[in-house]
């Protein structure tokens, strides 16, 4: 068997948005399993003097990355509309992952998460978005939204940021199997590459 691939996600990462709906499938068709784990940014950024994202930081950048993401989805056949709003606070539903971890529906979740950002143009860091979301889930959102808000669940993603740090991480998606670290929804396939290689 394969060892599992880690799929470190950021719910304001654009190219997060493709690899969320990559990575499921692209493993399966290899008989991997997918570790899914929510991290932030904002620490990571911070450590290294940043206020905002890289994207906006630099503003060629970031035409750059619009138009590669305009590229990239049409590709993949996905929606994809330029947010009002940029980066979007993913807190809440970071959290929701948290304590959702083992759940079936996660999957699905997260990418409603990242679709709700990157093609509706909806504003996910509040309760009402991420509840419908859930929602459509079959599950209660009020719930889920409780146990987002536990003591525990917050600490679990500061231990989440924290083990992504202490991976090297640097920027999202990120992908890890066992201590090898790969950056970049367009690493994925050599991620899987290197996961079969090992088993």
């Amino acid at each position: 068997m394969p060892p599992p691939i880690h799929f470190w996600f950021e719910f304001a990462s654009t190219y997060s948005y493709l690899s969320a709906w990559r990575v499921e499938s692209e493993a399966r068709a290899r008989g991997i399993e997918v570790v899914w784990e929510p991290f932030l940014l904002a620490p990571i950024f911070g450590a290294q003097g940043w206020k905002d994202s890289p994207f906006n930081l630099y503003p060629v950048k970031g035409r750059y990355m619009w138009r590669d993401m305009e590229r990239l989805t049409a590709a993949l056949e996905l929606p994809f509309m330029r947010p009002t709003k940029f980066p979007r606070n993913g807190l809440l539903a970071a959290r929701v992952c948290c304590a959702a971890a083992k759940e079936p529906w996660l999957p699905d979740f997260v990418r409603a998460v990242y679709r709700a950002n990157f093609a509706d143009d909806r504003e996910i860091s509040t309760p009402e978005v991420v509840g419908s979301l859930l929602a459509a889930q079959g599950v209660s959102a009020d719930e889920w939204l409780e146990r987002a808000a536990l003591p525990e669940t917050k600490q679990r993603l500061r231990e989440q940021t924290e083990r992504a740090i202490a991976k090297g991480i640097f920027g999202a998606p990120s992908f890890t199997v066992g201590d090898e670290l790969f950056w970049g929804n367009d690493r994925l396939t050599q991620a899987l590459d290197f996961a079969c290689a090992g088993s």
